[in-house]
């Protein structure tokens, strides 16, 4: 059945009670105001509607998360009521990220971010749930491979944005779903076999990971990883702290040898708010490693502070 109505429909978020009964509804975005109203579902768009919550009920569980249907991507988030009732949430997403410069983020800070794609390291892209960082992270490993060129790999669960093929004349991405945290490791591992030039990693949540990322991190690759996180220092940390669970006080050197750059990322009314620290091979970055060699990483907020001020006083972040 073709969802000619529902894919006019401009929502960001739908929600459809799975039990029946309940009529559905769904959320837009309005620029510029803080309200963001959410609106009955019209009546000319039931009857897809109810095509989608069948597809949901027989193909979608907490382990296949990302519905692709007639033309329409969308993530899903399972809500059970204390009532017994059971609501899927889904979140309308694009088949290819943005482009760096459609991100919201500071114009000046776009060449700096595309120039991360010739570095090897770790690239961190933290912030709160529903905030962006798969998009970012994403964006950036397109741009890379479109840019530079070479062999693109990405484990991710689900896997959201469908970057596999192409890019450009000498870029080309292969995608792998991990469904279970004992599969990521295993795939990080694996994926080194391919010899890639750029890794993403769709989420460090695990020790396994953690460890196997910085690794890959200090042997030629330049990796990007998504963590929940509040702020900067709770990234990194977030990080740190996993990987010593599994290799102990060595954690701390690897992240300090491979720290390339970190984003923290929020949504806001008028667009991302954004907090970053940038290394360039120099003596800032030497004090960087340091600050995080010595687990002293609160006090890179002077040097964050810096960057930014540099930035907006005239485009640059080094001196």
């Amino acid at each position: 059945m073709p969802l000619n109505n529902l894919k006019e429909l401009a929502f960001v978020d739908l929600y459809i009670c799975l039990e029946g009964g309940d009529r559905p509804h769904y959320r837009i975005n309005m620029k510029g105001v803080q309200k963001h109203p959410d609106i009955m579902v019209p009546i000319n768009c039931l009857g897809e509607v109810e095509e989608l919550a069948n597809y949901v009920r027989h193909n979608i569980s907490d382990k296949k998360l990302i519905v692709a249907m007639d033309g329409i991507r969308l993530r899903a988030a399972f809500v059970h009521e204390a009532n017994g009732k059971t609501w899927v949430a889904l979140r309308r997403i694009k088949d290819k990220p943005p482009t760096l410069d459609k991100l919201g983020f500071p114009p000046a800070l776009v060449p700096h971010l595309e120039r991360l794609g010739i570095r090897e390291g770790l690239v961190i892209v933290c912030g709160a749930t529903g905030q962006g960082k798969t998009t970012t992270g994403c964006a950036l490993l397109t741009d890379f491979m479109r840019r530079y060129g070479g062999i693109g790999y990405t484990i991710e669960d689900p896997v959201e944005y469908d970057i596999s093929g192409r890019h450009g004349e000498n870029g080309y991405c292969y995608q792998v779903e991990a469904n279970r945290n004992n599969e990521w490791a295993e795939a990080l591992t694996n994926s080194l076999r391919c010899h890639p030039r750029y890794l993403f990693i769709g989420e460090a949540c695990t020790p396994d990971i953690a460890n196997e990322l910085l690794r890959a991190a200090t042997s030629g690759h330049l990796v990007i990883t998504t963590v929940h996180a509040g702020n900067v220092f709770e990234g990194i940390e977030g990080i740190l702290q996993l990987a010593e669970q599994k290799i102990g006080p060595r954690a701390v050197q690897l992240l300090a040898t491979s720290f390339t750059a970190v984003l923290h990322q929020s949504l806001a009314e008028r667009g991302v708010s954004l907090r970053f620290l940038i290394t360039d091979g120099g003596t800032q970055s030497m004090s960087i490693r340091n600050l995080i060699r010595d687990n002293k990483i609160g006090q890179l907020a002077s040097v964050m502070d810096q960057q930014h001020a540099q930035l907006m006083q005239n485009g640059q972040i080094f001196r």
